[in-house]
């Protein structure tokens, strides 16, 4: 196995893990810049007032996107561990 190979595949796993999370980091952005402009317009100072909303959005998100996110690493994990051989023999 080449060193590109081995740095394929790191790159490949880091972009798929960039893409999965994407909706949920996604979610806690908008959530949290929301909560932070009714914050500042109601001059409430809460630390944890953003906390509970955060993680409704998050949970729902979670749930919605779950079976996308659950499809792409399953296939993901099998195209590696099926090319396993070929990296190994050198094909």
């Amino acid at each position: 196995m080449s060193p590109e190979t081995v740095v394929t595949i790191g790159r490949q796993g880091l972009e798929l893990m960039l893409i999965v999370s994407a909706p949920l980091l996604l979610v806690a952005l908008l959530i949290g810049i929301a909560v932070s402009f009714f914050q500042a317009v109601t001059q409430i100072n809460e630390q944890t007032l953003s906390f509970l909303p955060k993680l409704v959005g998050v949970g729902i998100t979670a749930i919605i996107a779950g079976p996308w996110m659950m499809t792409t690493l399953v296939d993901y994990i099998q195209r590696t561990i099926t090319s396993i051989p070929a990296l190994v023999n050198g094909g």
